[in-house]
């Protein structure tokens, strides 16, 4: 304590000499912000070695990406088949070459169809000019919902609502390309909407997507960071009832920030959708350590000390449990290391740094600042003491009681836990609000989705896709995958060779087959190649050497679940059925779907052994085996508790919940180790016995618990209010473990420790 008594006096005497050099320091990382980067693509949340995104890549290397944005028009009236409608296709399709980075465009105007004369293949744009007869019109609908290439990929089956649909190759140099490719194509919806009454455009896709990861951390950031701000200038104004002291709070959550960030920056982190939160965590976080300091020194001012004493004797006090409470939350969040999602591990790095540096401005910069500014309170006005009293006194009055019914009720919101079920859908990300939510919803719900798989079906060997052996063997996996439930459409290369083989046939239905002959599989795909306007070549189907395909199965809006259980069947079938194949299978829905379930398992290791080496960490610090383990009882119920009612409200847990209890067992931590800290000091520096103890510690850490707690709990319940889910869920989880933790700390660990230290 002699080192820390030497500190205090130090900083409290060379207050200037301490802000010179806080300010130097935070320059200096603050510069790391120029380097501070954004991704907003999906694949950020899946490592280097995520054998799901091995396979995607793989896939989308061979052919071409799948990334785009589709364009959907609803015709109001019910019909799109009309001029205005054939109109407003028409016109978006060209526009659509237009936007950066696309490389292909498809819709129900350019579809490739395909008519043959005697021994010449036609083959042309469906809709060659929208301002045609009523009985071409009808001509080209009969076309269109006739063919399977089209209905529920870029036409509806009632023929409401059709597709534009734009595929992007996007360089990956520039984060901001998903949202100057969004800018955009919400130009071209809006001037297509104006020009065509009538004509609703909605806006989805993977790009769209990216897009929304981007708006929504933005989002967060423009209107959620201001409001925590808010909410903390005013409960810190009117619970420490200071201008000085909010001030310098304020001033240091700043500093603390932008010192954190500016380190990420240095290292060449990227803020992601999941850490660009972490500036709000850090906010919250940097509260807690101020209050303690600042309680304690106006605790002391109002008893009488002089300014700089009271500051002194605060940071004696409060020194060793702000540094084990910022240590051990840390832990929690440097836990998130283990997760299988790479903005989780950045979030808990760059929170982790936040923590520790909010301790150490704690601890200079804050009571340097304090010494400097005028500070005005009234003797023997104490604040932390009549509340906190009485409530020591029920407290200790009613310890039996309060030990078992809590003990009891603990046990019955933890039965609630197997409730829970391991479940996700990556679309579900983005609240009902969001645009692309919408947009997604309404396509699922009248043509086709997002929700895909990719396979790639290689024979290994060259022009194997000629082989009538090989077609058929891909025909039976396309009439088997139509046959599943969850089916919407399959988009596969035999319908070009059915419909091709049906057109040199005089358009006989009965030649809608695969060819039987290898040789004229080879001449109609080698005339169909060759009628292929720029941009809609077969490349997105085939490989360049025409050993293997790529089917797109199109799905039904699924839960991570479900998504598993329809990948076990497909597996099954392919090892029954296509042995003699090499075939891969990805897609974004697939690799979601498998990360949530892993990322959990990962979390509980990480959390096991945060917990480990924050149960080190407390019983060294409190020098006793027996409070070390005492103080996890109320650290480790609050996530119990908290999961159990998540099993009451809401029972699924996806990729944002996973990682919740490796990150608030180090938060939880911080109530139980400062009671726990005063507690102690009452008990060897005072000799008291366990109850008078207890009203020392209610005394002196009360008031300072109920403020950081407030603040935390407020933090966390304005990020449940993010439009983006996997955050919003986050944080309202976060919010409830903290609640529940404050109220253990309050009602449960002073009853525990009278029971079990009475020596």
């Amino acid at each position: 304590m002699k080192i820390v008594s030497s500190f205090s006096r130090f900083v409290v005497a060379n207050p200037w000499w301490i802000l010179l050099l806080t300010l130097g320091m935070v320059s200096a990382m603050a510069v790391g912000l120029a380097d501070l980067g954004f991704k907003d693509d999906y694949r950020v949340y899946f490592g280097e070695e995520n054998p799901q995104l091995i396979a995607f890549n793989e896939i989308q290397d061979t052919y071409n990406k799948s990334d785009a944005v589709l364009f959907v028009l609803h015709a109001e009236d019910g019909n799109i088949f009309d001029t205005q409608g054939l109109q407003a296709i028409d016109e978006l399709t060209t526009k659509s070459w237009k936007i950066p980075y696309s490389s292909r465009v498809d819709s129900l105007t350019n579809f490739q169809h395909t008519t043959a004369e005697q021994d010449d293949l036609y083959v042309a744009d469906l809709v060659t000019d929208p301002l045609v007869s009523e009985q071409q019109i009808a001509k080209i609908k009969q076309v269109a919902l006739n063919e399977p290439f089209l209905v529920n990929r870029l036409v509806s089956k009632q023929g409401h609502v059709a597709g534009v649909n734009v595929t992007m190759q996007m360089p990956g140099k520039d984060p901001m390309e998903a949202t100057e490719i969004a800018v955009i194509a919400r130009e071209y919806a809006t001037e297509i909407e104006l020009k065509y009454p009538g004509i609703k455009v909605y806006l989805t896709g993977m790009t769209m997507m990216n897009n929304a990861f981007s708006e929504s951390a933005m989002n967060d950031n423009k209107v959620l960071v201001p409001i925590m701000y808010g909410i903390v200038i005013l409960a810190l104004f009117f619970s420490l009832r200071s201008f000085s002291a909010t001030f310098s709070v304020v001033l240091l959550i700043i500093i603390s920030v932008i010192s954190a960030l500016g380190i990420a920056g240095w290292l060449g982190w990227h803020l992601t959708p999941t850490s660009a939160i972490a500036p709000t965590i850090i906010l919250t976080m940097a509260v807690a350590d101020c209050v303690h300091i600042l309680v304690t020194q106006l605790h002391n001012m109002r008893i009488g000390h002089e300014k700089k004493q009271a500051i002194k004797e605060s940071l004696r006090v409060n020194f060793q449990p702000i540094f084990l409470t910022s240590l051990t939350t840390s832990i929690g969040f440097l836990s998130m290391n283990f997760s299988d999602a790479p903005p989780f591990r950045d979030l808990g790095n760059i929170v982790a740094i936040g923590v520790m540096l909010a301790w150490l401005f704690s601890i200079t910069f804050l009571p340097a600042l304090m010494s400097l500014l005028p500070i005005k309170v009234k003797i023997k006005d104490d604040l932390d003491n009549t509340l906190m009293k009485r409530l020591a006194e029920k407290v200790i009055q009613h310890r039996k009681s309060l030990l078992i019914i809590n003990a009891i009720i603990a046990l019955i919101m933890m039965s609630f836990i197997p409730q829970n079920k391991l479940n996700d859908e990556f679309v579900k990300y983005f609240d009902e609000k969001s645009e692309f939510r919408q947009s997604t919803d309404f396509l699922n719900d009248n043509m086709g989705g997002i929700y895909t798989i990719e396979f790639a079906i290689n024979a290994q060997e060259v022009g194997a896709v000629n082989e009538p052996k090989f077609l058929q063997d891909v025909q039976k996996f396309v009439d088997w995958s139509f046959a599943q439930p969850e089916t919407v459409h399959v988009n596969t290369f035999t319908d070009i060779f059915k419909r091709l083989n049906k057109s040199m046939h005089g358009d006989n239905d009965e030649w809608y087959r695969l060819p039987e002959m290898r040789e004229l599989a080879a001449q109609y795909l080698l005339l169909y190649e060759m009628s292929l306007p720029y941009g809609l070549d077969l490349n997105d189907q085939i490989n360049i050497d025409k050993s293997g395909v790529r089917i797109i199965v199109t799905l039904q809006s699924m839960s991570s679940n479900e998504m598993l259980a329809l990948e076990q069947r497909i597996n099954q079938w392919l090892s029954q059925n296509m042995t003699e194949y090499k075939v891969n299978m990805a897609s974004p829905v697939l690799m979601f779907s498998h990360i949530g379930s892993r990322n959990i398992i990962r979390m509980m290791v990480g959390s096991i052994l945060a917990l480990v080496l924050i149960s080190l960490l407390l019983i060294l610090a409190f020098k006793s085996f027996k409070l070390g383990l005492i103080s996890l009882v109320p650290n480790l119920i609050p996530a119990g508790i908290a999961f159990g009612i998540w099993g009451i409200i809401g029972g699924q847990i996806g990729l944002g919940l996973s990682v919740v209890t490796g990150m608030t067992l180090g938060i939880v931590v911080d109530d139980s180790v400062h009671f726990i800290s005063k507690y102690r000091r009452a008990r060897i520096e005072k000799n008291m016995n366990s109850e008078d103890a207890v009203r020392y510690a209610f005394s002196t850490v009360g008031v300072a618990l109920w403020i950081t707690s407030m603040v935390l709990v407020s933090g966390f319940i304005v990020l449940s209010f993010s439009l983006f889910t996997m955050n919003s869920e986050m944080g309202l989880m976060t919010a409830i473990t903290i609640a529940t933790a404050l109220f253990l700390d309050l009602l449960f660990l002073p009853p525990l420790l009278m029971s079990l230290d009475k020596k």
